[in-house]
């Protein structure tokens, strides 16, 4: 019952694990012991209810803050959206399988829901701060083009995986990011 990872980590690993290969409804506490090597007692001395994992597994995304210093190029929105789009894909690419999980397990669990909704409007935030920046606090058109852009970087992400190489999932945004720039510099909004 011993392992290198704190036991509360084993255990959301495990939990991540699982509810990926059966699903959240078909995955027993005791499996989640099992593969996480730990007393069934110590799931829930951690997580008193099993749907408690989830949420405590939303906390294991990747953070929607990116470095604005690397990503900003002021008065460049184009490069800046395409650093920041590179940023995001790179970040978000490292949790697909994460993502997609409590996505669909957050259709029958409010809790999990409303943690994801929580996150998009940070990371709507986010890409609103960075816009600004690049405009150097321009601040027209910037509230709607931050919620397209979080939209279609969210909508990459959930689909990704199951994308196949000419999706557009998986095609490169720059003739998007260049629009979009030129969209605002225009006044558009």
């Amino acid at each position: 019952m011993t392992g290198p990872e704190p036991a509360r980590e084993r255990i959301l690993a495990a939990a991540e694990q699982l509810f990926a290969e059966r699903g959240f409804d078909a995955t027993p506490t005791s499996k989640i012991a099992e593969r996480a090597d730990v007393p069934k007692g110590l799931v829930h001395y951690y997580f008193a209810k099993k749907v408690d994992l989830l949420s405590a597994l939303v906390e294991r995304l990747p953070e929607e803050a990116v470095d604005r210093a690397a990503v900003v190029v002021p008065g460049d929105v184009t490069e800046s959206l395409c650093r920041l789009v590179a940023a995001l894909d790179d970040r978000l690419g490292s949790s697909a399988v994460l993502s997609h999980l409590l996505w669909r397990e957050a259709d029958t669990h409010p809790a999990v829901r409303d943690a994801l909704h929580g996150r998009f409007d940070r990371f709507v935030e986010e890409i609103r701060a960075v816009l600004l920046a690049a405009r150097e606090g321009d601040a027209t058109g910037v509230d709607s083009a931050a919620l397209l852009l979080a939209s279609t970087v969210s909508y990459r992400h959930s689909v990704f995986r199951h994308a196949d190489e000419e999706s557009p999932a998986r095609v490169d945004l720059r003739p998007e990011l260049r629009f979009l720039a030129a969209a605002l510099e225009a006044g558009a909004g």
